[in-house]
């Protein structure tokens, strides 16, 4: 899951950033309302944590902004207002969630899962396909029972796949899932991890969709 991190604290920008990173995202980082619309402009996030004060403006004006132009990724609030009347009006501007300052960064991580596993109409994170079961929470992988030791990168591109089955994921968008903007992206390092995959997990499980990308075989 990548991540668009809004908050203009250099500090706390940093350690949502790699407590987020730690937790199993790709996250992106900006400290502004201009550099914020920019980047949604530009780049496919699969949700935003949203400060509210930021030094050009107000967040609820990036998050008005995404609402009108219909744009539905989740967006989770996360901000030291945090009265009543705070928390209504960043719900009624198309928030899907509001957490105030200070937070535990696992419940970040949690409400995450949540809001995206929801924006994917499904009732539960965890995902299933044939004897394959997926953790997001833990990021633990189990085939038949038995535990597979994933790299961090092997298990984004095995969640991505499991998170749309049937469908055809681009090389670009597999690699826009694994990489931030500061990341050095080589040009082969898709299909390693692919072919890791299919060692750890079985050859029939991904398949090579010749010129679009790749998809889950059939399920067992």
């Amino acid at each position: 899951m990548r991540l668009l991190i809004v908050e203009d604290d250099d500090i706390l920008r940093d350690g949502l950033k790699v407590g987020l990173a730690l937790a199993g995202f790709t996250t992106d980082a900006v400290g502004t309302c201009e550099a914020a619309t920019a980047a949604l402009d530009s780049t496919a996030f699969d949700a935003v944590v949203l400060d509210l004060m930021l030094p050009d403006g107000s967040g609820l004006d990036v998050l008005k902004s995404l609402r009108s132009a219909r744009n539905q990724i989740p967006v989770l609030l996360l901000t030291a207002r945090d009265t009543v009347a705070d928390r209504i009006s960043g719900l009624d501007s198309g928030a899907d969630d509001y957490l105030g300052k200070p937070f535990d960064l696992d419940e970040v991580a949690a409400r995450l899962r949540a809001l995206t596993r929801r924006s994917n109409g499904r009732s539960s994170a965890d995902l299933k396909w044939g004897d394959l079961m997926l953790v997001p929470s833990s990021q633990t992988v189990e085939q038949a029972g038995r535990q597979v030791r994933l790299s961090r990168r092997e298990f984004t591109i095995l969640q991505s796949l499991m998170s749309h089955p049937g469908a055809i994921l681009s090389r670009a968008q597999l690699e826009d899932k694994l990489y931030g903007w500061q990341e050095e992206v080589e040009s082969n390092t898709i299909e390693v991890h692919i072919h890791h995959l299919r060692s750890k997990l079985g050859p029939g499980l991904i398949e090579t969709v010749r010129g679009l990308g790749y998809r889950l075989g059939s399920e067992p």
